[in-house]
């Protein structure tokens, strides 16, 4: 199944060369999971923060549990402090 995978800020260096505006599409089996996305891109833990599945949070006590679906898109943001 074809999902999408943004990936922002410095996370972005964890991209597949080739990915485009810190994006690519991925071709994933049925049932992988946010989590299994994470680890495949080897993301460091202390850097994901936000994740968001189609825009909606995902809390990190569900992102070995929550599968992904056909043209998901999982978005991910490292902590960001401004002011």
């Amino acid at each position: 199944m074809q999902v999408t995978l943004k990936l922002f800020a410095t996370l972005g260096d964890h991209l597949p060369p080739g990915a485009r505006f810190n994006q690519v599409e991925l071709d994933v089996p049925d049932g992988t999971t946010v989590q299994a996305l994470i680890d495949r891109y080897q993301l460091p833990p202390k850097l994901v923060h936000l994740v968001l599945v189609n825009g909606v949070f995902v809390p990190p006590a569900e992102r070995a549990t929550r599968a992904l679906a056909p043209g998901d898109v999982l978005a991910i943001w490292p902590p960001i402090a401004g002011g």
